[in-house]
């Protein structure tokens, strides 16, 4: 079958089972653009505002069904614009195909108009990018792309189209997509028999597990694993919603924000069983004292990570679902009773728990939401001190209903992720937690949410502050507050009004379920302006370069 090289990309997208792409057009991508129009009915496009925001969206769409995410933006600018999105995908290890075009091959490295060696910008920040030289070699070429993007640990792969390339004329024979083999020839006998040994012989294990649990979808077997054992478990930023959070031997969030009971199960435990997470900075805090009375296993799919920022005693590397059932053959049912009764002590003497019953708080907002929505909801977030309160109180139950940028930690993420979360699951509830600094960002993409219908509810913890960057200058730069405090003067029930969206200002605690439930009833894209205090912290928190077991509880 002849087709142009645009509609061959096109046909191979519909191929791997691509139901959307989000992006933006411009020149160099104008014949993927009109063979988009000729496959509209196999294929919707979301138009958003800015390259970056459709980054996000795809990212966010991944990130919520397990999917590729997929995302187009034109030469120069529009695939420069998509840089933090993909580097935001790369640190999460999310599957994305971005596809960029390019001025034509005869064009390429004279500085022509609205060019740039996208590959090279981004060949660090990719599992693998391609520049597709001949119109012959573009069917495979996307096919190896989601092929790369879901193979063993995933990642954003670019594939780079010069036009000439979308408009020449090529023969076009379609196939099945390849299946995805689940990565187990790399998990050995000797390495699962040796980790259940240390299992069986441990007195206090932790269980640490990360997004890399979400990724392979080992959630189930997790739980059982854990249950097995008698083991804790604590989870990464990245790994919320691998355990239940309302289960009893949930111990919260780990890290510089985790609660005083991770932080003493990391210390005490004399086994750290890692899964599919990869000891971040912001999780060990201090590398040389992290879970410093227990020998380190470390299960994960990518053998880069092991011994990377912490030594190991023992690791398998592989599949983490594949894992996980192959050691429950393996280890030995233990009720550890004497352990989990110190963990719900530790429980009971530090509560994360900062609500106040007079005042509008972030835990209430956080709480009062997902009560809301948890049976079919998705949180999305931005980054700063909400995205931290998120970690501390969202009592997510399922893998995939917390969406939040971990390693590079993208102000702006959120309302993007959150346009693609609800795209992807359209009978879900999708609310986005953000602060006023990071939605000062991203706040165009309420006129993608209004012109596309969609229901999302923008919830801003209105602090009028920079939160996180001004939490440390008063923690440890003598409270010099240099350009934190932000004094917009932005009317946010107003500017939702202008974008078509509803719009709610919350000043009192009473005021905010209602004004949820008129957001969730109402259908459309909703923006509600919360007023919280501009000295509301984010504690626990561990100062830099300090052990994990020594956060500071309490501030005047």
């Amino acid at each position: 079958m002849r087709m142009t090289g645009a509609e061959v990309l096109v046909n191979c997208l519909i191929e791997q089972d691509v139901d959307t792409v989000f992006g933006f057009p411009g020149g160099a991508v104008l014949f993927i653009y009109d063979a988009l129009y000729e496959y509209q009915d196999k294929i919707s496009h979301i138009l958003t505002c800015h390259e970056q925001h459709a980054a996000h969206a795809a990212d966010g769409y991944a990130r919520s069904t397990g999917k590729t995410g997929v995302v187009i933006a034109t030469s120069g600018p529009g695939a420069s614009n998509l840089v933090t999105g993909i580097a935001t995908a790369y640190m999460d290890s999310v599957p994305m195909v971005a596809i960029t075009g390019n001025v034509s091959l005869g064009l390429l490295g004279k500085d022509s108009f609205q060019e740039i060696d996208i590959a090279g910008v981004t060949m660090p920040i990719t599992k693998h990018n391609f520049i597709v030289k001949d119109v012959n070699d573009l069917a495979d070429i996307v096919r190896q792309a989601f092929e790369i993007a879901n193979t063993g640990r995933p990642g954003p792969v670019l594939i780079d189209i010069p036009k000439d390339i979308t408009s020449a004329e090529v023969d076009y024979e379609p196939k099945k997509p390849k299946k995805i083999e689940r990565q187990t020839k790399t998990i050995t006998k000797d390495a699962v028999e040796k980790t259940a040994e240390l299992i069986n012989a441990a007195q206090k294990p932790l269980i640490y597990a990360g997004g890399g649990v979400i990724a392979s979808d080992a959630a189930k077997e997790l739980k059982a694993f854990a249950e097995k054992i008698g083991a804790p478990v604590t989870l990464s930023l990245m790994g919320i919603g691998a355990y239940p959070a309302t289960d009893p031997n949930y111990t919260g969030m780990v890290g510089m924000h985790g609660t005083m009971t991770s932080s003493l199960a990391v210390t005490e435990c004399d086994l750290l069983i890692a899964i599919g997470a990869r000891f971040s900075d912001r999780v060990i805090c201090k590398a040389s004292t992290f879970a410093k009375n227990a020998k380190i296993v470390h299960i994960d799919i990518d053998p880069a990570e092991i011994g990377k920022n912490v030594p190991v005693v023992q690791s398998v590397i592989g599949d983490v679902k594949e894992v996980l059932k192959r050691l429950d053959k393996e280890v030995k049912k233990n009720d550890r009773k004497e352990w989990l009764a110190q963990i719900a002590e530790w429980k009971k003497q530090y509560p994360i728990d900062m609500d106040d019953e007079h005042c509008l708080m972030p835990q209430y907002i956080i709480e009062t939401a997902w009560d809301m929505i948890k049976d079919n909801g998705v949180v999305t977030t931005e980054v700063g001190q909400h995205q931290m309160w998120v970690g501390q109180y969202l009592k997510a139950e399922k893998p995939r209903t917390l969406v939040t940028s971990g390693g590079l930690g993208t102000m702006g993420f959120g309302l993007g992720a959150a346009i693609g979360s609800q795209i992807g699951n359209p009978d879900k509830r999708v609310v986005n937690i953000a602060g006023d600094g990071s939605f000062h960002m991203n706040l165009a993409e309420l006129a993608t949410a209004v012109t596309y219908e969609l229901p999302i509810i923008e919830i801003i913890m209105n602090n009028n502050v920079l939160g996180m960057v001004r939490q440390w200058q008063k923690m440890f730069y003598d409270k010099r507050y240099s350009h934190t405090t932000l004094d917009r003067k932005t009317d946010y029930k107003k500017l939702a009004e202008a974008f078509g969206a509803l719009g709610f200002v919350v000043e009192k605690r009473e005021e905010f379920a209602p004004a949820m439930q008129a957001a969730l009833a109402s259908g459309k894209p909703c923006v509600i302006d919360c007023r919280i205090g501009c000295d509301v912290n984010v504690l626990p928190m561990v100062p830099s370069g300090a052990p994990i077991e020594a956060p500071i509880l309490e501030l005047d």
